[in-house]
């Protein structure tokens, strides 16, 4: 299933979503344009779980931070700009911009210790939003449970638009998130998806949406 856009109308200009969007797209412009250079600048700045095990300084840090901006080719980025588009401005509406932030920031942090507890001897660079932006599928879920989403459901020669529940769409997806993570789990080190980055992300938008949030107030719902 591939979420095409949500029926929850934003009360402001959701500011904060926008800049974070256009930062991945600038980050992943400039990575694109630094052509050989490319790898050495992954190596520099991806999160890799391995420089964590002989203690943590100041770069280890950083690198949390830089490999939140950082994601490899045009459907990685266009995966990620296209569920931070939908479901970010949401988030933002909720809690504001400056919590939306520190939020979105705080859930991605989150959703790389997840990966290096879950990974912790792996000299592979991992990068990208996608931890990140989990978190704000999981705040979605808990603050607009009512939502539905318009998707795209491909089956086969079968394809077809359809309005289906928020709960089902990100349901679905972590559900898929999650197995994916047990069956990765043990395996070798062969890089891929992050998926335990995407759980972890998940859970922590989850948690926080439900201290984070102000007392529910009634969705502005468009009908279709």
């Amino acid at each position: 299933m591939i979420p095409i856009r949500d029926q929850i109308v934003t009360r402001r200009v959701p500011v904060v979503n926008y800049l974070l969007i256009a930062l991945n797209i600038i980050v992943f412009l400039f990575m694109w344009l630094a052509g050989p250079a490319q790898e050495a600048l992954v190596f520099q700045l991806a999160l890799i779980p391995a420089n964590f095990q002989d203690g943590v300084d100041v770069g280890d840090v950083t690198d949390i931070f830089t490999s939140m901006f950082m994601l490899a080719g045009f459907a990685h980025i266009a995966g990620n700009m296209l569920y931070l588009w939908i479901f970010g401005d949401n988030v933002e509406d909720r809690l504001g911009p400056v919590r939306y932030l520190a939020f979105y920031l705080t859930g991605g942090v989150v959703a790389s210790l997840a990966h290096l507890i879950t990974n912790p001897g792996s000299q592979i660079p991992t990068v990208g939003a996608s931890g990140a932006i989990a978190a704000v599928l999981g705040a979605y879920l808990v603050l607009f449970p009512q939502s539905r989403i318009v998707t795209f459901i491909p089956l086969g020669f079968f394809m077809r638009l359809a309005v289906v529940p928020a709960v089902l769409v990100l349901g679905f997806w972590f559900v898929m998130q999650l197995f994916s993570g047990l069956m990765a789990l043990g395996g070798p080190d062969v890089g891929g998806v992050a998926f335990w980055a995407h759980i972890g992300g998940f859970v922590a938008g989850v948690v926080m949406a439900k201290l984070l949030s102000p007392g529910r107030s009634p969705e502005n719902v468009m009908n279709w």
